[in-house]
């Protein structure tokens, strides 16, 4: 490699508009920033994804912030295909004394897992399964699509899926899977469970090297909940499991509906309590709500299900081959969500709600095992079925309803993510539904 070209170290944060931003750095000069971090400002986290600073915003023109590296959360490859290698370390928005801002994403997560573990002794194992959409050139384009989950569909982009997997692997994100999915040109990439926050910070990681190694191959990935309004979606399943105290399973008991332990239990049971007052901080943009409907093999009610891939909460399966054993497989899947949404936002929400489940010792919600949209209105309310928010704004009026989730994040860490998806909102306003698709697909 050129030392002309020497590769720039990014130090980053990502935003309430789940926008991935920071500075670069040369290596040396970023060893020297692991002490004081790099210069920030308090209205960047009023950015929407459109380049504008919702206004008004909670922080106006004036302050200064730091973005401190945390070096555990650098992801590096060199075999991107790029000039330099690609160099990212995550950090954390601090005042500048160090002392944490109040309006940081991956601090609330900390906090949210900090106070899961000080009232009931649990820890949070989580994984991200995130679906793109890969958007070829004119000559790359398959002529009509491909058949979904094919080996054609995978090849046809050779060697799009094991230059990802392997860049992956550099980086230590520790994918499981890269494959073709059932939308056309649309792929999905798992990675192997790990602790809540590094999970988040492995769901950024993975969002900015696939668009790498797509713009190589001279193509685009769209990560946006619908790229195109007649297109499948593309979600986010975040998968999470509890550890108790020595790190043992603790989601597991056969004996109990559905194999859920009460903690686990009662944690669903928050989660589904709170569903319509968080979906906002869990799916973010205008086009969620046209993917979150039902029979999109998403979500759309307060539903907890058992392998069922329509209901928001999903029991997951375990395999009993070789006599493996269920309880560390074990876990849970929170299909309402999308890569409009800040991971670690939508992870602290999701922790937050639960821990208010156990707190409350809720019992675990039923386990419903048929399509609440064609139930009456009756048998869905004796089963506790809500429809979930139908648009953004819904979502956010939601929120503002529910007392429990206003208090769980700072005011003004609320105040700007409302001020963000508001401008965004009065931005689509005019648009049809296929125009504000394409506005995000272009943008995500």
């Amino acid at each position: 490699m050129s030392a002309a070209l020497a590769p720039l170290v990014s130090i980053v944060t990502t935003d309430l508009a789940a926008v991935t931003r920071g500075r670069p750095l040369t290596e040396a000069r970023f060893r020297k920033a692991l002490e004081t971090g790099i210069g920030w400002v308090p209205a960047n986290q009023c950015l929407t994804a459109f380049n504008t600073i919702a206004d008004p915003n909670p922080w106006g023109s004036s302050g200064d912030l730091r973005i401190l590296p945390d070096e555990a959360a650098r992801f590096t490859t060199a075999a991107t295909g790029t000039a330099t290698r690609f160099d990212m370390v995550i950090g954390d928005i601090v005042e500048l004394d160090g002392s944490p801002w109040t309006a940081c994403p991956r601090t609330q997560l900390r906090a949210a897992l900090r106070a899961l573990e000080a009232a009931t002794g649990l820890g949070l194992v989580a994984t991200f399964e995130q679906e793109f959409t890969l958007l070829p050139g004119a000559a790359g384009a398959p002529a009509v699509p491909l058949h979904a989950f094919s080996v054609e569909a995978l090849r046809h982009f050779d060697p799009f899926a094991p230059r990802l997997a392997a860049c992956l692997e550099q980086a230590g994100v520790e994918p499981e899977m890269v494959l073709a999915e059932y939308g056309a040109n649309q792929f999905e990439i798992t990675h192997a469970p790990t602790d809540a926050l590094t999970a988040a910070d492995r769901a950024v990681a993975i969002r900015e090297i696939t668009r790498e190694v797509a713009r190589t191959a001279g193509a685009r990935a769209s990560f946006a909940p619908k790229p195109a309004l007649d297109q499948v979606g593309n979600g986010v399943h975040i998968h999470f499991s509890l550890r108790d105290a020595s790190g043992q399973p603790a989601t597991f008991d056969a004996a109990r509906p559905g194999r859920l332990s009460q903690a686990a239990g009662a944690f669903c049971a928050g989660i589904v309590k709170h569903l319509s007052g968080i979906v906002a901080l869990t799916a973010s943009g205008v086009p969620s709500y046209y993917r979150l409907a039902p029979h999109n093999w998403s979500s759309s009610y307060t539903w907890l299900g058992e392998r069922d891939r329509e209901a928001t909460l999903r029991i997951c399966p375990t395999v009993t081959i070789g006599g493996r054993e269920p309880e560390r497989q074990f876990n849970v899947e929170y299909r309402a969500a999308d890569a409009t949404a800040n991971p670690y936002l939508a992870l602290a929400a999701i922790v937050r709600a639960g821990l208010a489940g156990i707190e409350a010792d809720l019992a675990a919600p039923p386990i419903v095992g048929r399509d609440p949209s064609v139930m009456s209105a009756d048998e869905r309310e004796r089963l506790g079925l809500r429809r979930l928010p139908e648009t953004l704004e819904d979502a956010l009026d939601a929120m503002a309803a529910d007392p429990a989730v206003m208090a769980w994040f700072p005011p003004e860490l609320l105040a700007s993510f409302v001020a963000v998806k508001r401008s965004e909102i009065g931005l689509m306003a005019g648009l049809d539904r296929a125009a504000v698709c394409a506005a995000y697909g272009a943008r995500y």
